[in-house]
């Protein structure tokens, strides 16, 4: 009874331990195959991040849920391939590269820029930077540069260079003249001078001014006027003059160096001269002799004194004009003499005569009294002792001293004296009264030399 009962207990152990196993094993193969579903169920999903690839399994609907399940955080400057909300549907590749923060300046100026991008030209765009073609830009728009690298930009502005008086109009980034001046290939040569200073800094709507300079040398040849030399002729009546040798000017070469600026001559320096023709000194003979007239019951007898006897005399009369008396009784050879002497002036002056150099010229009178006056004129005449005489003032290098002239409404004179205020085409006329030559005032005239 006990062994009948042990194996039947035994039996009913076995029995249980084999209903333990098969449960176990459906319950292993349910799992099993319940994992190869799930597991089958996944979907394939490679992520790039950072650029390193991982190929995953996964069971999220979304991209974001991936991402989620990837602990990555995506910020608003990174790069995602897809949106968030995109569903997987499939095998599915995701990209995700995370933004660098990269550091601009702008004129001195610092800005910070987050991109995935790493080449000059997009970070700028992306720091939202507008160029010109005129701005300066380092390193190179094209070069790729990582975080640690600091991009400057300079800005360009408008400066007005000056070159040889011509100005223009120019783009510069801040640089010293120096710089500029290369930068826009201005070369200067060794007397060429900047107004600046060429360290000074190049600002906005600054000036830049460059002035050429030039040394060259100038050789002309001017006249030398010819000296005059009198002489006394005590064989020639007084006032009268005559030309013993015509002078002539010489001619000198004159070497100068003049320095231009801009083209325009600012110095001029003469190094040396060269006499290249002599002048010739011209001569004139001026007449002493005295001629007197007196008048004796109806005859006409002459004398001759010499200069210094003449000029002893308080009063020495010119020949004015013979009485009809002295005309008949005088010898020929004495109403000759009287001729030739030199006539008084007159209120009707002598015809105008034919020939000679003819030009207009300003005309005013003086007489030989005023204060002061010696009434010896330039060339030696004592018009105090001959109020008689036709003499005008002329500036010597428009009527040469000692000329015979003709001047309209005074008549023939003779060009025998000079004045500080005559220069030019201007002429004085001497007269023996004061209120003549008042009365005459100033006047255009005709003038003809007449030798």
């Amino acid at each position: 009874m006990t062994k009948k009962t042990n194996d039947t207990n035994k039996n009913k152990s076995f029995t249980g331990k084999s209903v333990a196993v098969s449960i176990a094993t459906v319950l292993l193969f349910a799992a099993v195959m319940a994992f190869a579903i799930f597991e089958g169920t996944k979907n394939t999903v490679t992520v790039t991040a950072n650029g390193e690839t991982e190929e995953i399994r996964t069971h999220a609907e979304t991209v974001g849920d991936v991402l989620d399940e990837q602990a990555i955080e995506v910020g608003e400057d990174d790069f995602l391939s897809h949106s968030a909300d995109t569903k997987i549907e499939g095998d599915t590749a995701i990209e995700w590269d995370q933004a660098e923060q990269y550091a601009v300046t702008i004129d001195g100026e610092t800005r910070s820029a987050w991109t995935t991008e790493n080449t000059v030209a997009a970070i700028l765009e992306k720091a939202e930077i507008e160029l010109t073609k005129y701005d300066k830009v380092s390193p190179a728009l094209d070069e790729t540069v990582d975080e640690d690298t600091i991009i400057d930009v300079e800005k360009a502005y408008e400066v007005t260079i000056v070159d040889g008086g011509k100005d223009k109009k120019v783009w510069s980034t801040s640089t010293t003249v120096a710089d500029f001046l290369k930068q826009h290939s201005i070369e200067l040569s060794k007397l060429d001078r900047v107004e600046q200073d060429l360290d000074e800094l190049v600002l906005p709507n600054s000036e830049v001014e460059v002035v050429r300079v030039e040394k060259v040398t100038d050789v002309v040849e001017d006249a030398v006027k010819y000296a005059v030399e009198t002489k006394k002729d005590s064989s020639l009546l007084k006032g009268s003059e005559k030309l013993v040798q015509k002078g002539q000017n010489g001619l000198v070469e004159k070497t100068y160096e003049v320095v231009k600026e801009n083209g325009k001559e600012v110095k001029r320096e003469l190094k040396k001269e060269k006499v290249v023709k002599e002048p010739k000194q011209q001569i004139l003979a001026v007449g002493t002799k005295t001629v007197v007239a007196s008048v004796s019951r109806g005859t006409a007898t002459k004398q001759t004194a010499a200069p210094q006897q003449a000029a002893a005399k308080k009063e020495t009369t010119p020949v004015k004009q013979a009485s009809a008396s002295v005309k008949k009784a005088a010898a020929p050879k004495a109403v000759a003499k009287a001729k030739a002497a030199p006539q008084p002036v007159k209120k009707e002056a002598a015809s105008e005569p034919t020939g000679g150099k003819e030009f207009y010229v300003s005309a005013t009178a003086y007489t030989a009294s005023c204060t002061g006056c010696s009434g010896i004129t330039a060339t030696g005449i004592n018009l105090k002792a001959n109020p008689g005489l036709k003499v005008i003032a002329v500036d010597p290098s428009v009527i040469p001293l000692g000329s015979k002239v003709w001047v309209e409404g005074y008549g023939n004179a003779i060009a025998g004296d000079t004045g500080g205020a005559i220069r030019g085409n201007k002429i004085d006329l001497f007269m023996p009264n004061r209120a003549d030559a008042l009365a005459f005032g100033r006047k255009q005239v005709k003038v003809k030399i007449l030798n």
